[in-house]
């Protein structure tokens, strides 16, 4: 064996210890959810093939011809009894492109597929796309919604200004997909959602409303609205089901997460909210449900964050961000509502992906049972001395 077969043996060994870490959950948590000791995806699980040329003539140095920066954002569908994750994948040349991985029991040991998604243009080309929500709709395909990022030519001496739109594309096998034009709205869209029903006979989508690319301004929060015909999309009619609110984590930003977990209490959001802090933006999760019969109507809202990056979660491009377009309830029952293990997705930092893990049961539990914000620092504490009370008399 050759010195330059011996430096890309000892490289694939140390990829494969990599790929094959068996994951654990950590010791303590909050009793809602267990979150896992190791990342499950990161710039360094990527398939050397994507990053190597294994030419030794051609790169005599076993040089990264191609780097990779992370691996964030992605949605996630539960196909033939694998857990499948649709990856955002980031380059070093700022490009984040899709790729799929799958892991056979959500965890850990997730390894890419051969090659990343070729994902077809729209009209106008996209100069990046990125956090795919995947919907596993009841017309019988699979759904990707995702942002597409143009430049906003009206601003053309500004290299930052940018658009976003809703991007839609469809699949049956997640290896062919099929562009269908952009969702056509009155504002900027991003974190755009399709339900998995049709209501009403009707397609129906989550929405981001905002003024800009950045900024929401009069972007209220989580937004509604159905579409005739999803080959053609047009929003004509939104309304707002879960505002933004003053001195709350949705204060800046309120978007849906992964589609709704239908369950028999009712659809089971998971979400992310947005503050500002002197220290920039920070992003944390939250849960709500809304009814089964109308699921406009919110039904529980449990004040305060769900899930916030910790220890080394915090660390990464962009601080203080937790992020999730996607989670797999594990089983159904008869009559097909989501039941089991839950696997929450969620990507730290932008950087890299993790997991945690709950149950149908303890989410629905946390939803319902957790006190309301009261938005007022008094009510905050009568809320708190309630709970003191109570514990006093059970002893």
């Amino acid at each position: 064996m050759t010195e330059y077969e011996k430096k890309v043996a000892a490289l694939r060994a140390h990829h494969e210890e990599l790929l094959s870490k068996k994951n654990e959950p950590l010791e303590w948590g909050n009793g809602i959810y267990e979150k896992y000791k190791y990342p499950i995806l990161t710039a360094e699980h990527t398939p050397l093939e994507w990053k190597y040329d294994f030419n030794e003539h051609d790169n005599p140095y076993l040089m990264q011809r191609i780097m990779m920066n992370a691996t964030l954002n992605s949605g996630a569908i539960k196909l033939n009894g694998k857990y499948i994750l649709v990856v955002r994948v980031e380059g070093a040349d700022r490009k984040s492109f899709f790729a799929v991985a799958e892991s056979p029991n959500g965890v850990d040991n997730f390894r890419f597929w051969e090659e990343p998604i070729t994902m077809p243009d729209d009209v106008i080309p996209a100069t990046n796309i990125y956090d795919m929500r995947i919907t596993q709709h009841e017309d019988g395909w699979i759904y990707g919604v995702f942002c597409a990022e143009r430049h906003d030519d009206a601003q053309p001496g500004n290299l930052s200004a940018a658009t976003a739109t809703a991007a839609i594309a469809r699949t049956k096998d997640l290896k062919t997909w099929y562009r269908l034009p952009d969702l056509k709205t009155k504002s900027q869209q991003r974190n755009v959602v399709l339900h998995p029903e049709f209501v009403d006979g009707k397609y129906a989508f989550y929405t981001r409303p905002q003024d800009g690319f950045i900024d929401t301004g009069s972007g209220g929060g989580i937004g509604w609205a159905l579409v005739d015909d999803i080959t053609h999309a047009e929003i004509k009619d939104e309304k707002i089901i879960y505002e933004r609110k003053y001195h709350t984590i949705t204060e800046v930003k309120n978007g849906e997460g992964p589609h709704p977990l239908k369950t028999r209490q009712g659809w089971l959001h998971l979400a992310h909210g947005v503050r500002a802090t002197a220290d920039g933006l920070r992003y944390v999760l939250y849960m709500y449900m809304t009814a089964l019969d109308d699921p406009t109507h919110v039904i529980a809202r449990p004040g305060g964050f769900f899930l916030v990056p910790e220890g080394d979660e915090y660390l990464g491009d962009v601080m203080n961000v937790a992020f999730a377009n996607g989670w797999i309830a594990d089983e159904t029952d008869g009559e097909h509502y989501a039941a089991g293990r839950v696997f929450i997705y969620y990507a730290s930092a932008d950087t890299r992906m993790h997991v945690a893990t709950s149950t149908v049961e303890r989410l629905v539990d946390y939803c319902m049972n957790t006190p309301e914000d009261g938005y007022y620092t008094a009510a905050s504490v009568e809320t708190i001395k309630k709970l003191i009370t109570k514990n006093k008399n059970n002893g």
